[in-house]
């Protein structure tokens, strides 16, 4: 199973927080979340959101939210999940003695403490899938469903010791316009508009977990949730191939040509496998550059022009433009917003 690396500097769009930030709408006032978003580097000086986040604002922003509503799901269920549920939880499923059982003691915790739904982990020829059965009619919280089909991921991945291939992942609600987001947190294919929301592993019987010490507990919750919501496993999805070249390539050496004889095939192959999964050659170039961009100013290490040259640009004012486009905002205005995060909240990737 190959690592890919440059899944580390991916972004998503704003709207892919929506949905959480509705939910967090309810249990604080206006002015608490504003503080909250401007604290994460979420919105500009004049209160404007970027149209990109990365992954760590996502982590900063969860980190906040959770201990200051002292609700570690934030709003998304209908009753609060009390401050150190997820420390228990961990306790709860350590005790595991196979990975099967380790899904299990998830879903059981889960099922105590929510009201609205409840988890039923099934079993056919070593393919368990743990599904999120509703109680009545309630609204399906789309990042809510999404948090917490990838805490199963995390948990189970964190006591085999390894990233865990996930075989599938549906959602009971229709595909969003920002589909793609999707694709950097789940590792695999998804389906949408499903009678209900699930995630699936191969896993054997008796497998064993590793075992987890105090201290290995201790760091996982300390850094929650990003070892658990992203992962760096994408061993099923092209796009993140072609990705994982550029990333380690030079921008001169970024054609079609190069990426095509890495990856075995002809030029107009991939060009037509590409348009198969919807995407373009140069639409997953843009993308890199942009996630790239974005996460150099993030950590203030280079100068504007230096993260102009390190993506490619001819001339810093197309840089500029390109910018404006992804972010909704200049590059400069951009960094000086992030120069005010502390320190902790910046990333050596």
């Amino acid at each position: 199973m190959k690592v890919y690396h440059s899944a580390r500097v991916a972004t998503v769009s704003s709207l892919f927080l929506d949905d959480w930030l509705d939910a967090l709408s309810g249990i604080c006032s206006k002015e608490q979340l504003d503080s909250f978003l401007q604290r994460a580097g979420l919105i500009d000086g004049d209160g404007q959101p970027f149209q990109r986040v990365t992954l760590d604002q996502i982590v900063w922003l969860y980190g906040i939210a959770a201990i200051e509503t002292s609700d570690e799901m934030m709003g998304l269920w209908s009753r609060p999940v009390r401050v150190r549920a997820l420390q228990h939880l961990l306790t709860t499923v350590r005790q595991a003695k196979s990975l099967p059982s380790a899904l299990y003691k998830f879903s059981t915790f889960w099922n105590l403490l929510l009201d609205d739904y409840q988890f039923k982990l099934s079993n056919d020829n070593n393919q368990y899938e743990l599904v999120l059965n509703p109680i009545g009619d309630p609204p399906v919280q789309r990042f809510g469903h999404m948090l917490i089909l990838k805490l199963a991921h995390g948990l189970i991945s964190w006591m085999a010791g390894r990233e865990v291939a996930v075989k599938s992942v549906k959602f009971a609600f229709d595909e969003p316009e920002y589909v793609e987001d999707y694709n950097v947190i789940f590792p695999t294919q998804i389906d949408f508009n499903q009678p209900h929301s699930s995630i699936s592993f191969e896993l054997a019987k008796h497998q064993r977990p590793v075992g987890r010490t105090d201290t290995e507990l201790v760091e996982f919750l300390t850094r929650a949730p990003r070892d658990w919501l992203f992962t760096s496993l994408h061993e099923n999805t092209r796009t993140l191939q072609i990705r994982e070249i550029l990333y380690r390539s030079t921008w001169k050496d970024c054609n079609l040509a190069y990426v095509s004889s890495e990856l075995n095939l002809e030029p107009r192959t991939l060009m037509r496998r590409l348009k198969d999964d919807g995407t373009s050659f140069q639409e997953i170039k843009d993308g890199l550059r942009r996630d790239i961009a974005i996460r150099e100013l993030h950590n203030g290490r280079k100068t504007i022009e230096e993260v102009s040259q390190r993506t490619g640009f001819s001339s810093a004012a197309n840089f500029h433009i390109a910018f404006k486009r992804w972010t909704g905002t200049t590059p400069r205005l951009f960094s000086v917003s992030q120069q005010t995060l502390p320190k902790r909240f910046k990333t050596n990737y």
